[in-house]
Formats: C-alpha cells, sequence, structure tokens
C-alpha cells in the first residue's frame, strides 16, 4: 500500500516539475494522462480513497461504539456529587495538589485521580482536567505532610462497591475511607470552616541549646516545661497578621490575617524508645508552611535563641527570620464543615459531613501508616535534631528597611482559604 502512494506522488511530482521547468507544456501532460498510465494513476486513486474510506469508518465505527458505552455507562451509574475522606501519608509525594503540567513530581491526587479512572469513576478524558469534575480539596498539603481527614468534593459515577475499587488502585499509603453525597453546589474548600491539624515531634526539640541531642532517647519533658510551651502556644489564638510565617506576603496584604482558635502540646509518650509529644492546632484556613514556622518560633524561644515577645513582634511590619520547622510530623487531621452541617445536615436528603462511623478506620490507618513512619524516620534521619543544628544562623532582630525588596516579588498563591499547613 505505502509503496504504491510513493510511486504515484513521485509520478504527480514530477509532472508538475516539468510543467513548471517547461520541459513539459501542459497538453503534453493532458496527452499522457490519458493513455495506460492515467489507468495505472487511477487505480492508485481509487485504492488511495479506499483506503482512507476504510480508516475512517473505523475510526467512526470505534467513537461510536466509545460513545454508546459512556452513554451506557452514564444510565447505569449517573454522576453525582459527593465528598470523598482521605488518609494519607505523605512520605514521597511532593504533595497534595496535583500539576498535569508536571509529572515529574508525583503527589497525591495524581494518584487518586488514576485510581478513579482505573476504578471507572470517571472518565478517562476527566483526569487532565480536574474542573470537568469539579474537583476541590479542603487542604493543600505540602511536600512530606500526612492527612488523617482530608476531605476532596467531586462528581462522580456511584458504581457498586466504589470505596473497595478505588482503593484497589491505590498504594497502601493513600486510602479513601468514606464517602457522602452533598449538594450540587458544594465545594470542600470554600464550604469548610476550620482545619484542624496535628504535629508530632521528638520532645528533645524543646530541650535546653546545651543538651546534647546525640542522647535523645534520653530526654524526658516535664511538666512545667509543657505549661510553658503551652503559654507560648497560647499567644498565636485569635486573628493575627501572620505574614512572617508564609513567604512573599507582604504586612499590608489582608489575606496574612489569619484566626486561630486553639493550640496545645499534649502530654508526652514514648515511642521506640524516644518521647514524643503532639501538637494540635486548630484555624480558620492556614497559609503556605503557617504551622511548621508557628512550632518553629516556639521551639527558638524554648531553646533560649530568641526572648518570647519575638511572637508578637512577627505580627507587625517589620520583618522576622522565622525559622520552619520540618514537614515530617505534621498531618491534617480533620475538617470541619459546621455551618453546611447546620444548613443542609437535617434536611432529609443529604447527611451530616462527620465521620464517627469511619474513626476506627481512621485510627487504624494512623497506627498502620502515619505514626509509624514519622516515629522510624525521625529515629533513622533525624529531621529535628538537624534542623534544630540550623537555629543559630536565623536572625531573629531584622528590621523593617531590610524587607523592602522582598516585597516587590510575585505573591504565592496561599490565599484566604487555600489551606496548606
Amino acid at each position: 500500500m505505502f509503496k504504491s502512494r510513493t510511486l504515484f506522488i513521485a509520478l504527480l511530482n514530477r509532472r508538475l516539475t516539468c510543467v513548471r521547468n517547461g520541459d513539459w507544456d501542459i497538453n503534453s501532460f493532458c496527452t499522457m494522462s490519458e493513455g495506460p498510465r492515467d489507468e495505472v494513476t487511477t487505480k492508485l486513486l481509487k485504492r488511495t480513497n479506499e483506503e482512507n474510506d476504510s480508516a475512517e469508518s473505523i475510526q467512526t465505527t470505534k467513537r461510536i461504539k466509545t460513545e454508546e458505552e459512556s452513554n451506557e455507562e452514564e444510565k447505569k451509574y449517573p454522576k453525582r456529587k459527593v465528598v470523598l475522606l482521605m488518609a494519607y501519608s505523605g512520605k514521597g509525594y511532593y504533595g497534595m495538589q496535583r500539576n498535569p503540567k508536571n509529572t515529574e513530581f508525583r503527589t497525591i491526587e495524581d494518584d487518586l485521580v488514576t485510581a478513579l479512572i482505573k476504578s471507572g469513576c470517571i472518565p478517562e478524558e476527566h483526569g487532565t482536567d480536574m474542573r470537568k469534575m469539579s474537583f476541590q480539596r479542603c487542604a493543600r498539603t505540602d511536600k512530606g505532610v500526612s492527612a488523617a481527614g482530608q476531605v476532596v468534593s467531586l462528581k462522580l459515577r456511584l458504581i457498586e462497591d466504589i470505596l473497595e475499587k478505588i482503593n484497589e488502585h491505590l498504594p497502601p499509603q493513600i486510602q479513601v475511607l468514606g464517602l457522602k453525597r452533598v449538594t450540587q453546589g458544594f465545594n470542600s474548600k470554600n464550604n469548610c470552616d476550620a482545619r484542624t491539624y496535628t504535629y508530632m515531634l521528638p520532645t528533645v526539640a524543646f530541650s535546653p541549646k546545651e543538651y546534647d541531642t546525640a542522647k535523645i532517647g534520653a530526654f524526658r519533658l516535664d511538666p512545667e516545661t509543657v505549661q510553658r510551651v503551652n503559654c507560648l502556644f497560647s499567644l498565636y489564638k485569635g486573628t493575627h497578621n501572620f505574614h512572617n510565617f508564609t513567604s512573599q506576603k507582604a504586612p499590608t496584604d489582608p489575606s496574612a490575617r489569619r484566626y486561630i482558635t486553639e493550640m496545645s502540646c499534649g502530654k508526652p509518650f514514648l515511642c521506640s524508645d524516644v518521647e514524643f509529644a503532639a501538637i494540635t492546632v486548630r484555624g480558620q484556613s492556614f497559609m503556605m508552611h503557617q504551622i511548621r514556622k508557628m512550632i518553629g518560633l516556639v521551639i527558638a524561644v524554648m531553646k533560649g535563641y530568641v526572648t518570647d515577645d519575638v511572637i508578637e513582634r512577627s505580627w507587625g511590619q517589620a520583618k522576622v527570620d522565622v525559622p520552619k520547622a520540618p514537614g515530617l510530623g505534621l498531618m491534617l487531621d480533620r475538617v470541619h464543615f459546621e455551618r453546611y452541617n447546620k444548613r443542609f445536615g437535617g434536611d432529609g436528603l443529604h447527611e451530616k459531613l462527620e465521620w464517627d462511623s469511619e474513626e476506627k478506620k481512621i485510627k487504624a490507618f494512623k497506627e498502620s501508616h502515619i505514626y509509624p513512619t514519622i516515629v522510624e524516620t525521625e529515629c533513622q534521619e533525624g529531621s529535628m535534631v538537624s534542623w534544630m543544628a540550623t537555629l543559630p544562623i536565623h536572625d531573629f532582630e531584622a528590621t523593617t528597611a531590610d524587607r523592602q525588596d522582598g516585597y516587590e516579588q510575585k505573591p504565592d498563591n496561599a490565599d484566604i482559604g487555600n489551606d496548606s499547613g
């Protein structure tokens, strides 16, 4: 087929070249095309047309078949607006949010979308444009950050045994634990009232700076130190200007003001002969790196690198070089939809977005995938101890004048409600 087509094209090109060069007048061209050679040309044209018609027919048949199958799926499993409760260990992932233009860095959403396609919950063509399924996440967790209560909203086909089929195509460190129907206009980010995070760290982080961190297993946090830590964390409660707790955010930017309702350190506990503690923080929303910087600054105060007045000073116009604690111990624990629940939770058509029946699965996932990863990685790599060694290089006393150049940069994308932790 290809040989015949090549000969035909060569013949035509030769004739046209001769005409252009004057070696062959148009009358000769017409005369020669009437002979036996014209019969060959006619046959080649006919064969080419037949092949093109056949290929088009096959493509049309496939397209019609695909559309028919899609229509059948739509009739059997129509799309519905739902929320999915997700849990995942963030180690090895570059955060939650997907970037279809950059496949080099794998995210949680990359694996989730792949599983939704393979399970038949969404059409394959929707995988490249998540807007087609009205996809939205509650929080854009950063690189390495885990979650036990992430919630995403989207439209999908309610196939049979949907959770089992989705999870079949997910790695063990990512699981969908629950599903609920929601209103058509529901948006998991905009309808979320608050987020609760926990941060798990070895208590040696609160040791005096003279302490030998090589003896991490021997350190124990006394009640008086826990009380002082909680006094510092309580200063964050309320609405403050957290422009120093993220990147490239001017002090005059209204989106830097965030509302914190709770922040405290819990009772210490032992894991693998190392003492850990969990810090809980709840707020309306958080900017990129905000929680890690809030914790990092308190650690710097506790270790004596700066006085505790730095916290209130950081809310002013001046620059404060706030250290950012490692991302390893941070986990999105749960998200809250109190206004939505009050308005729609009792209308007889929709459920409250609460996950009491999934609590056992959430706890099991934490204990099997999140906590062990944090403890093992900390004990093996010592991310907290390594980070503490960088605290002396931070300049906590910078002035407003030092701030000017940084605000000429492009603002980051941590807008109000775009929670990152």
